[in-house]
């Protein structure tokens, strides 16, 4: 999992790719190629 300061561009990368709010973190969770997982902060 990637540690970034802004997710807008990693979500752009693959079509599965979400945005999450989970206990107050931000993530980017992609079930069908999950190298493209990314947290903020």
């Amino acid at each position: 999992m990637k540690v970034r300061s802004s997710l807008k561009s990693l979500k752009n990368r693959h079509r599965d790719c979400q945005v999450v709010r989970r206990k107050g973190r931000v993530y980017v969770i992609n079930k069908t190629d999950p190298r493209f997982k990314a947290r903020q902060g």
